[in-house]
C-alpha cells in the first residue's frame, strides 16, 4: 500500500518541475492532509520546497491563500509535530493547481442492475391495472429497476 502510495506521491511531485522532487517533499506530502484537515486539504496543496526550507503551498484562491497565511504559524506547529527535523522552515502560500480530488464513491456512476425475468413479471402483474398502455410500460420499466436496484442493494434514490 505504501509502494503505490509513494509512486502516486512521486508522479504528482514531478508534476511541478525540478523542486519538487526536493528531498523531504515526499514526507511532507504523505503528512500534510493529516496536519491540515480535510476542509485546507481540499483546499491548498504542498507545491515545492525551496532550498531556503520555505514550503511553497498552492492556494485554491488568494482569499485562501491569504487567510492560510494568518494560520501558517499554527500549520507549522503541526507539520513540526508530524515530521519533526523534516518540516519546513517557512510557509508561503499563493494561489495555484491543486490535485485533481479522489473520485467520490458516492458520485461515482453506478452499472445499473438489470432486472431479472421474475422481476419484470412481477413489474408487469403490479401494473397490469393501467389503462394507458405508454404509461403502464414506463411504470413497469420503473418498478422492475427498483426491484432490481433493491436485489443488487444498491442506494436508492433516496440517498442522494
Amino acid at each position: 500500500m505504501m509502494d503505490r502510495l509513494d509512486g502516486a506521491v512521486d508522479r504528482e511531485l514531478r508534476r511541478f518541475g525540478p523542486a519538487g522532487d526536493a528531498p523531504g517533499m515526499a514526507a511532507i506530502v504523505r503528512v500534510w492532509p493529516a496536519a491540515v484537515g480535510d476542509t485546507v486539504c481540499r483546499n491548498a496543496w504542498p507545491a515545492r520546497l525551496a532550498r531556503d526550507g520555505t514550503l511553497h503551498v498552492s492556494a485554491a484562491s488568494s482569499t485562501w491563500a491569504f487567510e492560510l497565511g494568518r494560520l501558517a504559524g499554527e500549520i507549522l506547529v503541526q507539520l513540526r509535530e508530524a515530521l519533526g527535523e523534516g518540516a519546513p522552515a517557512t510557509l508561503r502560500f499563493a494561489p495555484g493547481p491543486l490535485p485533481e480530488p479522489a473520485a467520490d464513491p458516492a458520485r461515482t456512476p453506478r452499472t445499473a442492475a438489470r432486472p431479472t425475468p421474475e422481476e419484470v413479471e412481477l413489474a408487469a402483474a403490479l401494473t397490469a391495472e393501467i389503462g394507458d398502455d405508454e404509461l403502464r410500460a414506463l411504470v413497469a420499466r420503473a418498478v422492475s429497476a427498483s426491484l432490481a436496484r433493491g436485489r443488487a442493494g444498491s442506494p436508492s434514490d433516496r440517498d442522494f
